[in-house]
């Protein structure tokens, strides 16, 4: 589901948030009309054979995508969906979920169980009370490494060489790094000097509830439900670009590329949720207005696997997970073809995704509709096993795999440190990734006493001439794929031509280069590792050579060899 972060104590955010504007569902957009519009894909040359089966089955259509080959229809439901289904000419239909109306009531918002927060040494932390809290950043002279106030935390940039690739090689300007997430906190002290609002987008309206009338997103913020882009209530997202690129600007920490600018492309939900339209859209503007990187940490909606021809399916869901797989394969290859790099976190099910068996997450949405199915290697994880995408593992500070990385031989390109808090003895906050994290969104999520004090082991705080800056320790592929995201802009500030947006670099060249410099990391003996978790053990078979394997891809990046490589 979702962005893929994980960890050992979730991430709760049950604060109520102010009511949207509208008090009654508008009489012109009911909320039937919206459940029944849907992305429908045709095959190549099919155009004009999938209008005319849209129109056999009672649909209208509504608009076409000719870049990626789909159709925007409305039409009457499973009966239309069926029709669809049966005309040569079309390859897979999705529901566009859209929102229909806002609420006008306020609601908490539901406890989000994909985002994980670092807990203290020996266990985990309460996150209702103060104990085992860290200090502020002033308090930690100790603790003090040469660079930002709370470099000496950043165990990754040292394990990848950044914080010496920073002095040497930290990036340009003329970078311009797609950030598609839950979007980016654009006003945040240690990401403000990098984020470029004017190319920002929202491609995603709130939803305040879901189908069945549970709580979704929570209430409006906004009177027209679509956030600013300089806004990030889940925080996500501006952790994933402070990785990225933080600058070095005396605040907090610094990225592993500190001088590219970030771009919000946001695709995802406040609670979330990733769903196919909004993915596609920022894929495609990704690439018409010269991004030179994206990071993509998490799958698309509701299907963990997407499964073309799964008996276990209904018609109908087939039909959805082909239009996944094919119209997300179609704006990964048109954002690749225009220069974009593409990054993807693998994902946090512990699951060899050469040999997946059993899917118990999806559909996902709405929530409740998960059941156990019988999956296969034939099914794929999207994007992370799409082509052309560079897809990360996460490893702890030992450098061994994360206990909640996925992995395959197959699947596995690079691996990056996104944390694993008990890669040592016991449990430790210490053993995640610190990055910025917007100081509303915790303060929904009660980190926070009235007077800014952290309250929980995860967050930290750094103030400087009266103005504080948070930072949260967060451990998944979701943190490690930023890693690969940074050293990639890295390459492309060094070896890129000028191009649309800035420097071009192709991305084969860029992929090239990243497996290059990255540092081989053998498989573990024996190749049946061992976690052990609390008194039990479950073992992980990496499969491969040192020079590529399941575990750590062609190898762990590495942002200083980047930084000096010779092309």
């Amino acid at each position: 589901m979702r962005r893929v972060a994980s960890g050992l104590a979730a991430l709760t955010t049950a604060a109520a948030l102010a009511a949207c504007g509208l008090a009654t569902p508008p009489a012109a957009v009911p909320a039937a009309a919206a459940a029944g519009e849907y992305l429908v894909f045709y095959a190549d040359g099919g155009r004009g054979e999938a209008l005319a089966a849209i129109e056999r089955a009672g649909g209208t259509t509504v608009s076409t995508d000719l870049r990626l080959g789909y159709a925007l229809a409305r039409g009457g439901g499973d009966a239309f969906v069926t029709a669809l289904g049966a005309s040569p000419s079309i390859v897979g239909v999705s529901t566009d979920r859209r929102i229909g109306f806002a609420s006008a009531h306020p609601a908490a918002r539901p406890v989000d169980r994909t985002a994980r927060a670092a807990g203290p040494a020996g266990g985990v932390a309460d996150p209702t009370t103060g104990h085992a809290a860290y200090p502020d950043a002033t308090a930690l002279a100790s603790e003090q490494t040469a660079g930002e106030p709370l470099a000496g935390r950043q165990w990754d940039m040292r394990m990848i060489g950044a914080d010496r690739a920073n002095k040497k090689a930290p990036g340009t300007r003329k970078v311009l790094v797609g950030v598609i997430d839950t979007g980016i906190d654009g006003r945040h002290p240690d990401i403000a000097p990098n984020f470029n609002r004017e190319l920002s987008r929202n491609f995603v309206t709130d939803r305040p509830e879901d189908p069945d009338g549970d709580t979704l997103d929570g209430p409006c913020e906004v009177s027209d439900c679509k956030d600013p882009v300089d806004r990030d209530d889940d925080g996500h997202g501006t952790h994933v670009a402070s990785t990225i690129g933080s600058p070095v600007n005396g605040i907090g920490i610094a990225g592993v590329a500190p001088r590219v600018q970030l771009v919000n492309i946001r695709a995802g939900q406040d609670s979330g949720y990733f769903f196919l339209k909004p993915s596609l859209d920022a894929l495609t503007y990704a690439a018409d207005i010269g991004v030179d990187v994206v990071n993509m940490s998490y799958y698309v909606d509701p299907w963990l696997f997407n499964c073309a021809n799964n008996p276990a399916d209904s018609k109908k869901q087939q039909l959805e997970q082909r239009a996944i797989i094919t119209g997300m394969q179609r704006a990964l290859d048109y954002a690749r073809k225009k220069g974009v790099t593409l990054v993807s976190a693998l994902g946090n099910g512990a699951t060899d995704l050469g040999r997946p068996t059993i899917d118990r997450d999806s559909p996902g949405y709405p929530r409740g509709q998960e059941r156990v199915r019988k999956v296969t290697n034939a099914c794929l994880n999207v994007p992370a096993e799409s082509k052309g995408v560079i897809s990360v593992s996460s490893v702890g500070p030992s450098g061994r795999k994360a206990l909640y990385s996925d992995y395959g031989v197959e699947q596995t390109d690079l691996a990056a440190p996104g944390g694993d808090l008990l890669d040592g003895k016991d449990a430790s906050a210490t053993r995640a990734i610190l990055a910025a994290v917007p100081e509303d969104a915790l303060r929904r999520g009660g980190k926070l006493d009235k007077s800014g004090k952290p309250k929980t082991a995860d967050v930290v705080r750094d103030c400087r001439d009266g103005a504080c800056s948070y930072y949260q320790y967060l451990e998944g592929t979701s943190m490690a794929a930023p890693h690969a995201t940074g050293v990639a802009a890295i390459l492309v500030s060094r070896f890129g031509k000028p191009g649309k947006g800035g420097v071009a670099l192709d991305p084969a060249t860029v992929e090239r280069l990243l497996y290059r410099t990255a540092t081989p990391r053998a498989c573990p003996r024996p190749r049946a590792y061992g976690y052990k978790i609390y008194g039990e053990t479950e073992k992980h078979v990496c499969q491969g050579g040192k020079s590529k394997n399941g575990f750590y891809g062609h190898g762990i990046v590495d942002a200083w060899k980047a930084a000096t490589v010779n092309r």
